[in-house]
């Protein structure tokens, strides 16, 4: 089944490249014509060199040449003898001849590099190795009398002869022959670059790929032809990454240190000068500037973390040269003088201050993977069911430096120096600030804002402490995270914490002692102070008093008319009718109306 869709994927690439030359050989109308560059690069990306697969990629050459020869009708004999043959310049009458030769000297290059990553644990396979580079630049050197022909177009004649020049620069690279090598490219480098002035900068992107692959190698030939120059560009090469040149650069390097190792007698550290006898701690301490510098100078986060591993690497080695100078050199000190076996050997210091160079490397690497952590967890996450960073990894990682801290503290020889373990505590202070603010992140992701709220404090407490001790140690905090930044930042999250701890009304809060309601008091009449109540989520929020309480409030005024007492009113006893003078006649007069 894999077999299968391999064989269909070869087969549409195929179709495409097929049809791209042709299109190519129409255009021209002068000739055969085929894009050597851009077939390999096209097939190398699509069947395996991405991932430095190489024995991938031989089997896809493998089977495009059986399927070449197929369709051509160019059999080397029947399933029962095998009869050799070669394109000759009377068969170009398809520019698929060309691309057989070409598919030829592919395989056999891919298995070379197949054989050259096995190399460096069976070095027998070196000399199978030379074999088949050389087969791939006979192929190639083929190719190029082919395409020497009236039939094929000029573009086709000068990319083959820069692919043979390549070919042939690679054998010669490996046979360690630095100025054969070095022309060979250099006529590779010059065709690609006259190439790649010729057409247009979309063309021309490819060339100028090929003309940096080629750089590193043009550079570590000429550097062992004797140009001392070539050294500094190599090292920028280093930062870039070297590709297939890697390890050479860093054996080559290695090898211009230990050069250099000789003049170098001694080592200061802490007020104290350390002679340096051994020449594995001469080299590394020679490179320590440089491999930091290297590192300061790295543009992606890839290269600087290979560049830590690099540096760790050697230090790691370096330790274990001088430890085992230790247990060779502890006889004699046990014959020391009394005076003197108290205080501490100069090789024993040695191996305290290469530990310290480690561990302070540690702390500088997590510290780096930390940033870029950081910096994810803050950009928004696209896809959902991807797993993003967390602030889980963050603790990791401020754990690790910790502990590396926590080892420096106990180096031998450093027990009395009182301001390094000042320094290394203000440096565990800040640390520890920062590993229990993203402690803090993850019990908010969870909704623990009981949790979350007390260990915002003790970031906050932390930081104060790191302030209030820094004024004496300012030089010890120019390698650290700044804690203002810190504090502001935790602020802002205590705030948000609030609110999210307000505003969340699926799980039942759980809130720490002294930040709950310890009485009846309605929400208007304790604004002034955070506190989780729980009633306010309900259906009855005790947001006001209702009813309100009764308030004392002034009478309506009474006005006493005073003077109605002083006033004299005029006599009405002549309008006052006098009753009894009638007797009963006027009585009867009145029922009558005659008195009216």
């Amino acid at each position: 089944m894999l077999s299968s869709k391999k064989m269909a994927a070869d087969k549409q690439t195929e179709a495409k490249l097929a049809g791209m030359e042709e299109n190519k050989e129409n255009s021209a109308g002068e000739g055969l014509g085929l894009e050597i560059l851009q077939i390999i690069k096209d097939s190398q990306q699509q069947h395996g060199l991405r991932h430095g697969d190489y024995q991938r990629y031989r089997g896809y050459c493998s089977r495009r040449l059986r399927r070449l020869r197929k369709t051509l009708g160019f059999k080397m004999g029947n399933r029962h003898k095998f009869t050799g043959k070669k394109v000759t310049e009377d068969m170009l009458t398809d520019n698929r001849f060309l691309l057989l030769v070409l598919m030829e000297a592919e395989r056999a290059w891919s298995y070379a590099m197949q054989l050259k990553q096995e190399a460096n644990t069976e070095p027998r396979k070196r000399f199978h190795l030379l074999a088949r580079l050389r087969k791939a630049a006979k192929h190639g050197e083929q190719l190029e009398r082919l395409c020497e022909s009236r039939r094929v177009d000029a573009k086709t004649k000068l990319e083959a002869q820069a692919y043979t020049a390549y070919l042939v620069g690679m054998v010669q690279f490996e046979l360690q022959a630095w100025k054969s090598a070095m022309e060979a490219f250099n006529k590779c480098k010059t065709i690609y670059e006259k190439l790649a002035s010729a057409f247009t900068e979309e063309q021309a992107v490819l060339y100028h790929q090929r003309v940096e692959e080629i750089s590193p190698n043009i550079r570590y030939c000429a550097y062992n032809i004797g140009d001392q120059n070539a050294i500094n560009d190599l090292m920028q090469m280093r930062l870039r990454g070297g590709g297939m040149m890697a390890e050479k650069l860093e054996a080559l390097i290695t090898q211009t240190r230990a050069k250099q190792a000789a003049t170098m007698s001694e080592v200061e550290w802490r007020g104290r000068t350390v002679p340096v006898k051994i020449d594995k701690a001469r080299i590394f301490l020679l490179g320590l500037a440089d491999n930091e510098a290297a590192i300061a100078q790295a543009a992606s986060e890839e290269t600087k973390e290979r560049l830590y591993e690099t540096l760790l690497a050697e230090c790691r080695d370096t330790i274990q040269a001088v430890r085992e100078e230790i247990k060779a050199d502890s006889k004699q000190r046990e014959r020391a003088v009394d005076g003197e076996a108290t205080k501490i050997s100069n090789l024993q210091y040695l191996h305290s201050y290469l530990t310290y160079i480690k561990l302070w490397t540690v702390v500088k690497r997590n510290e780096s993977m930390a940033h870029v952590l950081q910096a994810k967890l803050k950009e928004p996450q696209m896809d959902e069911n991807k797993r993003g960073p967390r602030p889980q990894d963050l603790i990791r990682l401020y754990d690790i430096i910790l502990q590396s801290l926590a080892e420096l503290c106990t180096l031998q020889g450093l027990e009395d120096d009182h301001t390094f373990q000042k320094e290394v505590s203000l440096k565990m202070l800040v640390y520890k600030a920062y590993r229990c603010f993203f402690i803090a992140q993850s019990y908010v992701l969870v909704k623990k804002w009981s949790e979350a709220l007390v260990l915002y404090e003790r970031v906050l407490k932390y930081a104060r402490e790191v302030q209030s001790k820094a004024k004496n140690l300012n030089n010890s905090l120019k390698d650290l995270p700044d804690v203002q930044e810190l504090i502001t930042e935790v602020n802002a999250e205590k705030y948000s914490l609030q609110a999210a701890a307000i505003l969340d009304t699926g799980d039942a809060i759980e809130t720490p002692q002294q930040m709950q309601v310890k009485d009846n008091k309605p929400l208007c009449e304790r604004l002034e102070n955070f506190s989780l109540d729980p009633t306010i989520l309900g259906k009855q929020p005790n947001l006001v008093q209702f009813p309100p309480e009764f308030q004392p409030i002034p009478c309506k005024p009474l006005f006493f008319d005073l003077a109605l007492n002083h006033v004299a009113f005029p006599p009405l006893d002549d309008k006052v009718e006098q009753k009894g003078k009638g007797g009963l006649t006027g009585y009867i007069k009145g029922i009558f109306g005659f008195g009216s």
